[in-house]
């Protein structure tokens, strides 16, 4: 039997970014009908097939471009696992038997392609795209019908080339959201962005920097920062810098299987063309697949991240580290300072419990570290409902620190006082008056100053006490509260008795009432 041939769907031109956000939400409701049981599930399979699409067109462009100016171009994929020798309208096995096009990706191209990184000599491209599909073991929408609708949607996107990255870029980053919504387990990846972006904003990650997260999720620290650099003082920088920049600039680690391919492709499609990602268990050692992360430093200019906390480690984690425990927020601060470059900046989310501990010696001793090998110059005190969104209510507070100097005072901020909802979202303006006091660590109403003498007093207990913050306090003496009281007491007397009086009749009987 032979499938009818599919009318292709007009190449979109999506003039707006609203306009490409609707159009690609189109594709995931073929998707949400489908398989899958949320966007932790649609996501991955999305991913794989706007990269393919991007990784075509990028790769038509590049031949073009060298055939212009007489270099060689050696495509990353060959014929028949291109894009456009599979997946769009009119190809084979596209246009075949009914069944073909299932048989020919998931029994041919996934295998394919998720061995390119074992081949000799394979690219860095190849390897990331390898990456991309590693999760993926097979096509899981349900029918044929449906996988052609999605692929037809995906293929009518027009003008993904580099120069129209951005805004393929900001779509995918909704998609994300999607994923560290509460009712997903993605959003145990997820960093709400305006807290990336303040703290971006704070490190200022320069061109010629190694930027690193050693639990990168879904890659949204490396990707704002190099949105940031782009923004600053990338779009002026030389050549090679932009090459530097794209390929030998942002570093991380991850190790949920789901993840670890949606990190790649966010940062692809964001414009870094080499995401040097290695894929494991950062605080084990134990490698899944390092082939991205050969050429790294051992240490890094710039550390952003965001640890996870909560779930204990296990005693193989707990022994690669100084300090012993099983708290997986303090292994990770170890790490950071450990990798961190003489005059290094580092940005980080800890939750509470890291700055008050001082019950258990890993904690108290983790932090004395921290202020004999760094400036830790300023702690940021967040609203408790900043990461709920995320599936994650606990109370949480920013790092800021610098490596190679001791720290001998602390500057805090507290925003613990903002209300955070549904109805009313953490915003980056929040930080505004933060931004205007941050060089000059000045005192106000919701900021102070705390020296190392008094930290060590306090065994190294660092939570952000706000001193200046206004409170109700009640100044009546203990003599005026008496006298209210007894006021009171005489309200509730003369109260009773009109009550009393209105029961009796004037005969003295008792008055009833009928139901």
């Amino acid at each position: 039997m032979t499938a009818t041939i599919s009318k292709p769907i007009a190449a979109k031109r999506l003039v707006t970014q609203q306009d490409l956000n609707n159009w690609i939400w189109g594709i995931c409701d073929i998707l949400r009908q489908s398989n899958y049981s949320g966007a932790v599930e649609y996501v991955p399979e999305l991913t794989w097939l706007l990269f393919l699409r991007i990784l075509d067109q990028r790769e038509v462009a590049e031949a073009k471009k060298a055939l212009a100016v007489g270099d060689r171009f050696t495509p990353s994929l060959q014929p028949p696992y291109r894009w456009r020798d599979w997946a769009r309208p009119g190809s084979e096995p596209r246009e075949g038997k009914m069944g073909a096009l299932f048989e020919f990706v998931n029994h041919r191209l996934m295998p394919h392609l998720k061995g390119l990184r074992d081949q000799p000599n394979a690219t860095s491209r190849q390897k990331v795209i390898s990456g991309i599909v590693s999760s993926i073991e097979q096509v899981r929408i349900e029918s044929e019908a449906s996988f052609k609708d999605v692929l037809d949607r995906i293929h009518a996107i027009s003008d993904v080339d580099p120069t129209h990255m951005f805004a393929i870029s900001q779509a995918y980053e909704g998609l994300l959201l999607r994923m560290g919504d509460k009712k997903n387990d993605g959003g145990q990846f997820f960093t709400p962005r305006e807290i990336i972006r303040a703290m971006v904003r704070v490190v200022q990650p320069q061109v010629g920097q190694s930027i690193y997260d050693p639990c990168c999720g879904t890659g949204g620290f490396l990707a704002q920062s190099y949105e940031y650099i782009q923004e600053e003082s990338g779009r002026n920088a030389a050549p090679q810098q932009v090459v530097d920049l794209k390929q030998r600039t942002f570093y991380g680690r991850e190790k949920a299987k789901l993840i670890y391919p949606i990190t790649l492709a966010n940062l692809v499609l964001h414009g870094i063309d080499q995401p040097n990602i290695w894929y494991g268990n950062t605080l084990t050692g134990n490698e899944s697949y390092g082939g991205l992360f050969e050429a790294a430093p051992s240490h890094f200019d710039i550390i952003l991240t965001n640890p996870p906390f909560g779930t204990p480690e296990s005693d193989e984690a707990k022994a690669n580290f100084a300090y012993k425990t099983k708290a997986p927020q303090i292994l990770f601060l170890q790490h950071v300072i450990n990798s961190l470059k003489k005059d290094g900046h580092a940005g980080m989310v800890v939750d509470e419990g890291v700055l008050f501990k001082t019950n258990e010696l890993a904690f108290v001793q983790t932090k004395k570290k921290l202020l004999d090998e760094c400036n830790l110059y300023c702690i940021v005190s967040l609203p408790a409902g900043v990461f709920t969104a995320a599936n994650a209510g606990v109370k949480t507070d920013l790092l800021f620190f610098t490596k190679g100097q001791k720290t001998e005072r602390i500057w805090y901020y507290d925003l613990s006082d903002v209300k955070v909802g549904k109805k009313t979202p953490f915003t980056l303006d929040r930080f505004d008056e933060f931004f205007k006091l941050l060089p000059s660590r000045a005192d106000s109403d919701r900021s102070w100053n705390i020296s190392r003498k008094e930290i060590e007093a306090h065994n190294y207990d660092l939570k952000a006490v706000n001193p200046n913050a206004h409170r109700d306090v009640d100044t009546r003496t203990p003599t005026e509260l008496l006298d209210i009281i007894a006021a009171k007491g005489e309200e509730v007397a003369a109260a009773f008795a009109r009550l009393r009086a209105s029961a009796l009749p004037t005969n003295g009987e008792p008055r009833l009432t009928t139901m």
